[in-house]
């Protein structure tokens, strides 16, 4: 199934136990009713393989010319960007926070090289944009950002194009701006990064 619907994405994530319903605190600070587990889909080799082939065919049809190199921000991006680029064809690597700012650390890449970013879900866009600095502080050029869902369904400053294989917009509020709802539930924090 290489070209998806975002209903069929959406399937793959539900599926797999990973849209979560409660009161979340995202990594970004927001607040949200819906979270989205994506490591209940990781976990499944077949689905990752699913999600992120319809992925890499929604990147080569976006009109990017080469692509040189996959890089996903640690942790989230890891493994939805190693196999975006198995389906791609190019390498992939990561960037990780060294003393809180992202650095390509583990590995040598040719500087003017041509790189999308593959990101597993975009929210406000934060993360892609410390990894866009990152990357053209060593001399790549970032053409893209790719991510698997786009809970801003295209709102998100990325700091380059974004191609999303499906958009799932769902409410995010400030901490003092909850609905009453949402207020009464208890919050977690299922997230991998401290909120900014």
């Amino acid at each position: 199934m290489a070209d998806m619907t975002r209903d069929e994405v959406l399937e793959v994530f539900r599926e797999c136990g990973a849209i979560l319903e409660g009161h979340f605190i995202l990594s970004s600070g927001l607040r949200s009713p819906v979270f989205i587990q994506k490591a209940r889909v990781f976990m499944h080799p077949d689905k990752t393989a699913i999600v992120c082939n319809a992925l890499a065919e929604r990147i080569k049809s976006a009109g990017l010319g080469q692509i040189d190199l996959v890089v996903g921000p640690a942790l989230g991006g890891i493994i939805p960007a190693y196999e975006t680029a198995r389906h791609l064809g190019v390498p992939a690597v990561w960037v990780e926070r060294v003393d809180g700012q992202m650095q390509l650390k583990r590995f040598d890449v040719a500087p003017g090289s041509r790189v999308v970013i593959i990101e597993d879900i975009v929210t406000t866009g934060l993360s892609s944009r410390e990894t866009i600095a990152a990357l053209e502080a060593v001399g790549l050029k970032v053409v893209a950002v790719a991510c698997l869902i786009d809970r801003s369904d295209g709102e998100a400053d990325t700091g380059a194009p974004l191609v999303s294989l499906a958009g799932y917009k769902v409410p995010a509020y400030p901490a003092d701006a909850l609905p009453p709802e949402l207020a009464a539930l208890p919050a977690v924090k299922p997230g991998s990064r401290t909120a900014a």
